[in-house]
């Protein structure tokens, strides 16, 4: 196993598969990391921790270097592509390329790899790296994997197995659909969270989140729809098609039982979550650029291309470039402001200014 990035998830899944004698090696560019594994192992915090595994990494890979069975795509989002393309040469014949990041990059790698070669790996718990090569996962969950054909092979079911350390892992045969309703989540909690400067919890305590939210998930279903993607319920539970905001309740200015129980389904989400900070964020921190582009971006696109609005998605969009830049700092009120700014009649959204706590 090669596992191409070495941030939270990247490193978690590794200390996993060593902790079971798996042939495992990391590849990452960060020098610090790759000496702190090498000198002290993977140190791992948190949920379901295995304490200090011992572990192999490397900067590059060399001329020499034997071929890979799988090749587990751990890296930010806007690095994929150059990671597929130079870890490919290192890959068995036989072999696949996981994409592990947010957003929809198996459509990104299957040009570069092959579509058959390519699985898509939909991480379910969170995991950050506290400093070189200790690794704290912050909420428990396991991994669903499929591939854009909707086919179940011997290498897949393979994976599974060697998985199954890490946690619990599901196949679909709907990939597209799991990964749109991953991306929904994902396009609410990771960039607003970016943008709030906080943990996921604490932040949707707060009414107008959720609402920014809910409304963030909308535009996604609705985009989704129109792409004739047939939406997955996240971890077998969490129904987007059912989270997604009706016209009346995004028109409407006092509440409703349904609107009051997808406000307490976003609260237990902050419970589960409360101590996932966001990768974005993190990178961002790091001078890194932001995979806006590739979460609500992605939306933004497609959703024009479609003829389907998505004035809050664009509009996170703009705000997290404009913290990548520097023009703007993250925190609740710059939430405020997105939450203002959103409530204008050319945005499409009614004033909303009773929604339930």
């Amino acid at each position: 196993m090669l596992v191409v990035g070495c941030g939270g998830i990247g490193g978690t899944v590794a200390a996993h598969l060593a902790a079971c004698g798996t042939n495992t090696t990391v590849l990452s560019r960060n020098e610090r990391i790759v000496d702190s594994i090498n000198r002290f192992g993977f140190r791992t915090r948190g949920e379901g921790a295995i304490g200090t595994v011992p572990g192999h990494a490397v900067s590059r890979l060399q001329g020499d270097t034997a071929r890979f069975d799988y090749v587990l795509l751990a890296t930010q989002p806007p690095q994929v592509e150059d990671a597929a393309r130079d870890a490919l040469p290192f890959l068995s014949d036989d072999g696949r390329i996981v994409c592990f990041q947010n957003g929809l990059c198996e459509l990104r790698v299957a040009p570069i790899a092959g579509e058959a070669r390519v699985v898509g790996g939909i991480v379910a718990f969170g995991a950050s790296m506290l400093e070189p090569g200790v690794y704290d996962r912050t909420s428990s969950g396991g991994i669903v994997l499929g591939r854009l054909d909707g086919e179940l092979d011997e290498p897949l079911e393979r994976l599974v197995r060697l998985l199954e350390a890490v946690g619990p892992i599901a196949t679909t045969r709907n990939l597209r659909g799991a990964r749109w309703s991953k991306l929904a989540i994902n396009c609410a909690i990771s960039s607003l969270g970016t943008l709030g400067g906080d943990r996921v919890g604490p932040l949707l305590k707060r009414r107008f989140i959720r609402r920014l939210a809910l409304e963030i998930m909308t535009e996604t279903v609705h985009v989704a729809r129109a792409a004739g993607v047939t939406l997955e319920k996240v971890s077998g539970t969490l129904d987007l098609d059912w989270l997604a905001l009706t016209a009346s309740e995004r028109d409407r200015r006092l509440g409703s039982p349904a609107l009051v129980a997808k406000h307490a389904l976003l609260v237990a989400v902050g419970m589960r979550y409360r101590r996932l900070r966001s990768s974005m964020l993190n990178a961002i921190e790091r001078g890194r650029p932001p995979a806006i582009d590739f979460l609500n971006g992605e939306v933004s696109d497609r959703g024009s291309s479609l003829g389907v609005a998505t004035p809050v998605n664009d509009a996170v969009r703009e705000l997290v470039w404009q913290l990548a830049r520097g023009e703007v700092r993250p925190s609740v009120a710059l939430l405020e402001r997105l939450y203002r700014d959103t409530r204008a009649p050319s945005s499409g959204n009614a004033v909303t200014s009773d929604e339930p706590d």
